[in-house]
């Protein structure tokens, strides 16, 4: 992967583009996301930053407690507080470690957190009444893209499974329970692990046992024979690598090419109190993903911080190699992976794009989650704060894409483009 650096306060694009299609689109759209911005989009971020932190646009509340779970996409909250840059936008930043995702959602809920590094689906299924009580939530930003990934286990290695297919296979012939583990019951690790696996032919639902396991206890629960294979972000796949007890049968990125990830979540109410301190959390995390992915050298610095006990609580060479796209499967296949763990990409990384948002509820409704389809267009709108977003990413320089949804194919040949999502989410062969 090769960072993108740039900077833009202005509507200008730089010589490069001339040699990136698809990068001329995402900043094209700038021009006409900022128009109405003002003069204030042609001052420099740092004037604005300023002018965003004072007088009628201070923040409400200037210290913000971001809860996060021991995982490397936790780095740009985590980099935005250790590099100081939140002071920039008029906030302090406490980053909290909690203990599992079921423990990031309630905390939300109460008010105990005032935001957090969590899982796209949890905050709609919160949002929907599903994975715990109901409560009208709001995603501020995509912290990532990609850095997921499924392992399976030596056990199954040795009867003869190493990809989906050869799973498929071993589970039709060898009947037992087969167990595997995702974080949360409306995330991304369990959406991820079971399109991966109706992919094969394999219904999660029927054909397999599927647990919930906080992620920095997946390699535990693994090496005790709890399961055959778990869905969890990075660094644990690598951990269970270097632990010698599993492998890496696929990346998330190679089921969903720069699929969204860990978002910046809160409740509605709190960013309907704190719409300025809601604007500058999110600048400044935006800032530190600029940062981290502006060079290798910046993203091992991110890794030895995050790796710290306080963090992720783990040696950073389990980090730093996935976090620098450098894979190893364990199984002797090594790459350089160009779809690894972005936290920025000129901002492609984190638009809350409503095409993202909606592709969870149809995956939600597709495994019976949702008994009825939702008003999918709608309920993002609600849920993706756009409007912050795009404040945030004018105080910070970052560039708008020029639509709010995009579109993706994903590891069966499928296309997603957000325009039809009942037909999508009806039309899977493999489905409750």
């Amino acid at each position: 992967m090769t960072p993108m650096t740039r900077s833009s306060s202005t509507v200008s694009a730089p010589a490069d583009m001339t040699a990136n299609a698809s990068r001329r689109k995402w900043l094209g759209g700038t021009a006409r996301a900022v128009a109405g911005a003002g003069l204030l989009s042609l001052v420099d971020p740092l004037v604005r930053a300023g002018a965003w932190a004072a007088g009628t646009d201070a923040p409400e509340k200037t210290e913000v407690k971001i809860g996060f779970i021991p995982l490397t996409d936790c780095a740009s909250v985590v980099m935005a507080s250790v590099l100081g840059i939140d002071k920039k936008y008029g906030v302090k930043i406490t980053p909290s470690k909690e203990a599992s995702w079921a423990a990031v959602r309630d905390k939300l809920m109460n008010g105990e957190l005032d935001m957090a590094h969590v899982l796209y689906g949890l905050v709609y299924g919160v949002h929907m009444g599903i994975g715990g009580p109901k409560k009208d939530m709001a995603v501020l930003m995509s912290l990532n893209q990609n850095g997921q990934a499924i392992t399976l286990s030596n056990k199954l290695l040795e009867a003869g499974a190493r990809d989906g297919e050869s799973l498929a296979k071993l589970m039709a012939a060898d009947k037992r329970e087969y167990t595997f583990a995702q974080t949360f019951p409306t995330g991304t690790h369990a959406m991820w692990l079971y399109y991966w696996l109706a992919a094969h032919g394999i219904n999660p639902m029927k054909d397999a046992k599927v647990i919930t396991v906080p992620p920095p206890q997946m390699v535990a629960n693994m090496r005790v024979g709890n399961m055959d294979g778990y869905c969890v972000g990075e660094p644990w796949g690598a951990r269970a690598i270097m632990d010698k007890i599993g492998f890496t049968t696929v990346t998330s990125q190679g089921i969903w090419t720069d699929h969204p990830e860990k978002v910046l979540g809160a409740s509605a109410d709190f960013v309907n109190r704190n719409p300025n301190t809601a604007r500058a959390v999110t600048a400044a995390i935006l800032e530190a993903g600029k940062w981290i992915d502006a060079s290798p050298e910046n993203r091992r610095k991110t890794a030895e911080t995050i790796a710290a006990k306080s963090y992720v609580n783990t040696d950073a060479g389990v980090i730093v190699d996935r976090m620098l796209g450098q894979y190893d499967d364990g199984l002797g296949k090594k790459w350089s992976d160009a779809h690894a763990m972005r936290f920025y990409a000129d901002g492609a990384a984190n638009f809350p794009y409503l095409s993202d948002g909606m592709w969870f509820l149809t995956q939600h409704k597709r495994w019976g989650l949702l008994k009825e389809h939702p008003d999918y267009q709608a309920i993002a709108t609600q849920i993706n704060r756009v409007d912050v977003y795009k404040q945030a990413a004018q105080a910070a320089g970052v560039a708008l894409p020029a639509s709010e949804t995009r579109t993706s194919t994903l590891i069966d040949g499928v296309v997603w483009d957000g325009s039809n999502p009942a037909a999508y989410a009806d039309g899977f062969k493999v489905k409750v």
